[in-house]
């Protein structure tokens, strides 16, 4: 009997009709920006080449689905087997979020109709960060597909192709560690290329990529934690703080190295005293600080860690902060000379909730028909 079951229930539930319904109004700005183009649905210009759409569902989300590569790391390369009952749930989550990620980020093509070429070598330019990005995100999406796989046919009861699969699981499972770790890594080199435009408290050149896959890293397994603790309470199953608590080694380890990273490397450069330069920039940086320092301390102290409660307000902590540094560095300090601004119009922030809507309706509902969460008495 496999150790993972459908958790079964009425599919309609109110949540799931609330997302629709945003979802549906996402989904009419996405049909106005494909029929009538990118200026009638964004603010994007000729200095903001890219918006929330790609530093969100690319930067961000992509981030937020890096659960299934923490605990890759954890379970199968680190040999902590007594993590395995979240690989699923984190694999589906993963999935969904590189999925509509690389979804959203079909929205800010220019020439969407001509997304193919990037799969055609003789198209392709070496020199281009987004290329690695590109083609290691839609590989890791075929990767994360067939690591989900089992789910669905323990689902259709086809145990010999499953035995199959189950074979050569470990193949994708290695990729799974590699591709993110490259892709992620590439996401920092971005910045790098980005230059004097980036603004100096966020522009640490040569260290982005450690930084970029430490901040992964860190947001990969607080999704982990925010997902066990909500889906705990949200859909009445056993608390699993016993198991998610034993994670705070893991990530005050994480922590700890990104913040000691950017700090050193922000003094030797130089820069700490912008830290307190009383601009918009600082006040950002501080707020983005403070978002990595609470979680820490709350890892820290074994009596508020072992809280269920603390442990997800460090969780989402570690989640806002690890959005705030991508937005800040991607977007919102971004400085691409003068006479250029931008802010997300209405239509660009509704397609983004409308995706992020549908990975969670999604998620309510794949967890009721396949079996992605393990069963209780595996608790």
């Amino acid at each position: 009997m496999s150790e993972y079951q459908p958790l079964g229930g009425r599919i309609l539930t109110r949540p799931v009709l609330a997302l629709g319904f945003i979802f549906l109004i996402g989904l009419f700005f996405m049909f106005v920006r494909f029929t009538e183009g990118m200026g009638a649905a964004s603010n994007l210009n000729g200095g903001y080449a890219w918006g929330i759409w790609v530093v969100y569902d690319v930067m961000v989300g992509t981030a937020f689905a890096c659960g299934g590569y923490a605990l890759a790391f954890l379970v199968y390369v680190f040999n902590r087997g007594q993590y395995h009952p979240l690989v699923r749930p984190a694999v589906l989550t993963s999935l969904l979020g590189y999925a509509l990620g690389g979804f959203g980020a079909f929205f800010d093509m220019g020439r969407f109709w001509q997304f193919y070429e990037i799969f055609l070598p003789w198209n392709w330019n070496f020199n281009s960060v987004m290329l690695e990005v590109g083609l290691c995100v839609s590989a890791y999406i075929l990767v994360l597909a067939i690591e989900f796989a089992p789910a669905l046919l323990e689902r259709l009861g086809k145990k010999a192709l499953l035995r199959t699969l189950n074979k050569v699981l470990f193949l994708f499972i290695a990729l799974g560690v590699l591709l993110p770790t490259m892709h992620q890594s590439s996401l920092g080199s971005l910045l790098i290329a980005m230059g004097h435009k980036v603004h100096p408290l966020w522009q640490v050149e040569h260290l982005h990529p450690l930084l970029a896959l430490l901040s992964a890293l860190i947001m990969g397994f607080s999704i982990v934690v925010f997902e066990g603790s909500v889906s705990s309470v949200g859909f009445g199953r056993r608390s699993e703080t016993h198991l998610l608590v034993k994670l705070w080694r893991v990530l005050v380890g994480l922590l700890a190295a990104f913040l000691l990273v950017r700090f050193a490397v922000l003094g030797f450069q130089g820069k700490l005293g912008l830290i307190l330069a009383g601009d918009f920039a600082a006040l950002m940086f501080l707020l983005e600080t403070a978002l990595f320092l609470v979680p820490l301390l709350i890892l820290l102290s074994p009596a508020m860690r072992a809280r269920g409660s603390r442990l997800l307000f460090a969780a989402v902590s570690m989640l806002l902060a690890g959005t705030l540094y991508r937005f800040n560095a991607y977007i919102i300090t971004f400085d691409p000379g003068p006479g250029y601004g931008y802010f997300p119009s209405a239509p660009e922030i509704m397609v983004t909730l409308g995706v992020v809507a549908l990975e969670i309706m999604a998620f309510l509902i794949l967890v009721k028909l396949l079996p992605v969460l393990h069963r209780e008495e595996h608790a």
